[in-house]
């Protein structure tokens, strides 16, 4: 106890405390035993320099003198530890991996009329400063990815399949050390080239260094392109687009509306899904009209002009309120019919295909309504993450005024289930269709589809560097007010979710008898109901 007293002494510069005598002004006696205090004294000094030099104690000097804060290593248990002792907060090693951090992406527009590409190295440097973490399994959907590129999984992508698919793509995209490049060969008047690439390059800003070298080719108009039976194996053309059926074999790919729509004033996703869900919010479902509502182009396709038959009239009521949406005329009034937030007033919702998939489906699905969802061949890269009978009720294409007669009856008279159902499909779009997930399933597509690559990509005789600079300086109006909300504004802090594993060829069978199988139950309870009713058609 004494030598750590001396030691504590030691450290804060303090002398021993003096005898009564020297209080009381009289001089202490010279003692006789000095030597020996001179020896222990010594002894004291050697173990405190030994204590220092076993602790590797190392001291940062400037004009000031000696910095205490900067001692490096921290005192182990055994050791002597002095009064000022740190506290455990202040006992972490400086060597720690630093803490992941966001760096800012900004945009600057000159008053150049062709804005120069501006590249931050610190966006490329940000990913040195991500500490390692355990990242969640991405949503069960991300597994068709690896359905999405199997074709290719034993050839691989040659140049020549990439660039015999130039018929079939509205721009090609070349990406190079975190630089994008793209070759447009139509539409570039079309907003949905230019939201779709305005998206990726979101995905390159917000992830720098992550996105891989890639050389691809995009389809952007409403159909897929890639028809399976008219290729082999070895001439199959990679083809990224918005949706699919069972007979293509187009890569799936987030559609442009995530960023925005400008043409028929729909927000980008993240501002719009606040807004929807405040109107949630605003009108619980038991208080909504109870029938099922659609409003859209009903000239797009075939399934919607039927569609038509469903509204009321004078002589039947199928519970289905159907509405005309005139684009231009809406245009010219200034969209004040066509606020999406405002569509959720209806205990249900419809959900209709157009000449292919609909940009629809999920602001339809996202309103706390059930949706009715009419059968379709067409599906987009999300959608095969949803279960019939739990995220939404089936309709089939033939009897479709019936079945949502049956389907509204139903919910109102099961108001439990039918509210379980329309909550299930706004959690799945808001948890596992958030812009984090979009932004992830962008990433993987394009990380695995760059592994099947079989040449290292270079940039197009006639592309053009894309960037933030040259894409939202020179737009206009809604193009630039969309671009701008939803500019990512800084790097990802975090890792991207893990991706799952493939799916087994068992798992693939159970999935589609599981669907199956939902489909026909619900059909069954409508016959059944019609039998009982005495309208067997």
């Amino acid at each position: 106890m004494a030598m750590r007293a001396n030691l504590r002494r030691l450290w804060h510069g303090s002398q021993p405390t003096h005898s009564s005598l020297e209080s009381k002004g009289k001089s202490a006696p010279a003692s006789k035993h000095s030597p020996i205090k001179l020896v222990v004294a010594a002894l004291v000094a050697i173990l405190v320099i030994v204590f220092f030099i076993s602790n590797s104690a190392t001291f940062s000097w400037s004009e000031h003198g000696v910095h205490a804060e900067s001692l490096k290593t921290q005192p182990s248990k055994a050791q002597a530890v002095p009064v000022t002792q740190p506290s455990k907060a202040q006992t972490v090693p400086v060597t720690q991996p630093s803490k992941a951090q966001a760096m800012p992406i900004t945009l600057t527009c000159s008053n150049q009329t062709s804005p120069i590409c501006k590249r931050s190295s610190n966006l490329v440097s940000a990913l040195s400063l991500t500490t390692p973490q355990q990242s969640p399994t991405c949503p069960a959907y991300f597994r068709w990815i690896h359905e999405d590129l199997r074709p290719w999984k034993s050839t691989g992508i040659t140049k020549e399949m990439v660039e015999g698919a130039q018929k079939l793509a509205t721009f090609r995209l070349v990406v190079l050390d975190g630089r994008v490049y793209v070759e447009e060969y139509f539409g570039q008047s079309m907003t949905r080239n230019v939201f779709t690439l305005w998206g990726i390059l979101q995905l390159v800003n917000r992830y720098p260094g992550r996105v891989p070298d890639l050389d691809l080719m995009f389809n952007c108009v409403d159909q897929p392109s890639v028809r399976s039976a008219e290729y082999s194996s070895s001439t199959l053309p990679p083809v990224f687009h918005y949706c699919k059926d069972d007979q293509t074999s187009d890569i799936l790919f987030p559609d442009w509306s995530f960023w925005g729509w400008p043409e028929t004033n729909i927000k980008p996703w993240v501002p719009l899904m606040n807004e929807m869900k405040a109107a949630n919010e605003e009108v619980k479902w038991i208080d909504r009209e109870p029938f099922a509502f659609w409003k859209g182009n009903p000239t797009m396709g075939s399934n919607r002009q039927e569609l038509l038959k469903c509204n009321v009239t004078n002589e039947q009521d199928w519970n289905a309120r159907i509405y005309s949406q005139d684009w231009n005329r809406e245009e010219k009034q200034g969209f004040q019919q066509s606020n999406l937030a405002k569509q959720c007033s209806h205990r249900y919702r419809i959900y209709v295909d157009g000449l292919a998939w609909s940009v629809s489906q999920k602001y339809i699905m996202a309103c706390n309504s059930p949706t009715l969802f009419v059968n379709t061949r067409w599906y987009e890269f999300f959608q095969r993450g949803l279960v019939p009978g739990h995220h939404y009720w089936p309709i089939p294409e033939n009897n479709k005024c019936r079945a949502i007669k049956f389907a509204v009856d139903w919910g109102n008279q099961h108001q439990e289930e039918a509210q379980a159902m329309g909550k299930a499909s706004s959690n799945f779009l808001t948890e596992k269709v958030k812009m984090d997930y979009v932004y992830d399933y962008m990433l993987h597509v394009l990380t695995e589809y760059a592994k099947l690559l079989r040449y290292k990509p270079t940039v197009p005789e006639k592309a053009t560097e894309f960037c933030l600079e040259s894409m939202a300086c020179t737009a206009q109006d809604n193009v630039k007010r969309f671009l701008l909300e939803s500019m990512e504004k800084s790097t990802h802090v975090s890792e991207p979710c893990t991706l799952p594993p493939p799916f087994t060829s068992l798992e693939l069978q159970q999935l589609s008898q599981k669907t199956a199988d939902a489909v026909k139950q619900v059909e069954m309870w409508e016959q059944k109901a019609w039998v009982e009713q005495g309208n067997e058609l």
